[in-house]
């Protein structure tokens, strides 16, 4: 490793909550400004050590593994510490800390300080200032109001710490502090956005994986089949977007997105690119290509079935105007995509394929992915009549 001898010992990283998660279940960490990770699963795993070339500008950059361990204080405060190079092949090169104390204290409760919050945020991202909140985390507070609707957030997306206390709680309950965990280090891909605006998608018209029980297949048949998941092969999963009037992020989660009809699907696609003042219609198009070239790819994936997986759409919520490039926090890098808009799949511990490492025999599946491909398909039919002004 560059300018480290193998006998040197690695920095322990402090995890800390990565406050752009928007959507999922799965608790995602922030290791350092350009890497997240996430518990490993051994099929999501397989799918990134396979990964086909044509998909790899698709899906966010494997760095490898790391081993993670629960660590209480003497008040019952827990952390997740990072080791990297303990307990398995150091397969992620270097990757040390982003500089001073990123760690925030996780608590048992998840009960967050104002301190705590600002601090999360003052280290997350240049549009840190603007990820204003006074909230103390209960889960209550991702619910509707007496009238049924979802209160419209003026802070950050509240989904990844409600993933981080169930996550937390989990740990807590089943394991002790000796135990390694092995986590995924996978690229931040919202890392170079001062705002980031982000839509999480549920893809296909199927969410059980192989695996799953008959109960949970049931389970998730009956969330798609009154969701748009059936009638669409897309459904909302979350959502943060920057409003420029306010300075504020809207938000919305998975229980809003089950809700929506395909005309409030469409509705909330809308909404995604509107910043406050206007519709951000300079998104659409490279938005749309995306998409299409996204297709392009998945329609030649043979015996791939990406269950459960999501998509993201991110954008910068920062308008930023013709001839002050040189401000811009990150150089502009693709001068065919002038809105810097981006698209990743993401979530792949149902993911399924020939020749899959963890699953030597799983069940046959001839083709694409028609379930993804017919979503793909819509979302596309519905951005492009939002740039048709229908």
């Amino acid at each position: 490793m560059v300018g480290q001898s193998p006998a040197e010992p690695r920095a322990a990283v402090l995890l800390q909550p990565f406050v752009h998660q928007v959507g999922g279940h799965t608790s995602m960490l922030t290791y350092d400004e350009h890497t997240i990770c996430k518990p490993l699963v051994s099929q999501e795993l397989s799918f990134y050590e396979s990964l086909p070339l044509a998909m790899r500008q698709f899906t966010p950059q494997y760095k490898g593994i790391v081993s993670v361990h629960l660590k209480k204080d003497s008040l019952g405060n827990l952390t997740l510490i990072a080791s990297p190079g303990l307990g398995q092949p150091d397969t992620c090169g270097r990757l040390d800390s982003a500089g001073g104390d990123p760690a925030v204290t996780l608590w048992h409760k998840c009960k967050w300080s104002h301190t705590q919050v600002t601090k999360t945020f003052k280290d997350s991202c240049p549009g840190k200032m603007l990820l204003r909140t006074d909230l103390q985390y209960h889960t209550d507070s991702l619910l509707e109001d007496a009238n049924g609707k979802q209160a419209e957030r003026k802070s950050y997306n509240p989904w990844g710490l409600h993933c981080h206390r169930q996550h937390l709680n989990r740990m807590s309950s089943k394991h002790n502090e000796n135990k390694l965990h092995q986590f995924l280090l996978l690229e931040n891909v919202v890392s170079k956005y001062s705002y980031p605006c982000i839509l999480d998608l549920k893809m296909g018209t199927r969410q059980h994986g192989d695996d799953a029980s008959e109960e949970k297949k049931a389970r998730h048949i009956k969330k798609c089949e009154q969701s748009t998941s059936a009638s669409l092969g897309v459904r909302i999963c979350g959502m943060q977007v920057y409003q420029a009037d306010t300075g504020h992020f809207l938000c919305k989660d998975k229980y809003y997105g089950r809700k929506l009809s395909p005309e409030g699907f469409q509705q909330t696609l809308r909404q995604f690119l509107c910043n406050g003042n206007q519709l951000r219609t300079d998104l659409l198009e490279p938005i749309i290509l995306r998409l299409k070239a996204l297709l392009a790819v998945i329609r030649k994936q043979s015996s791939y079935r990406f269950y459960s997986s999501s998509l993201l759409i991110i954008y910068d919520g920062q308008e930023h105007k013709e001839g002050v490039d040189q401000h811009l926090p990150f150089p502009k890098t693709h001068s065919t995509n002038p809105s810097r808009v981006d698209v990743r799949m993401i979530d792949f511990a149902h993911t399924t394929f020939k020749g899959s490492k963890s699953n030597p025999n799983p069940t046959p599946y001839d083709g694409p992915d028609h379930g993804y491909i017919f979503g793909l398909e819509n979302l596309i039919k519905i951005l492009q009549s939002l740039l048709e002004g229908k």
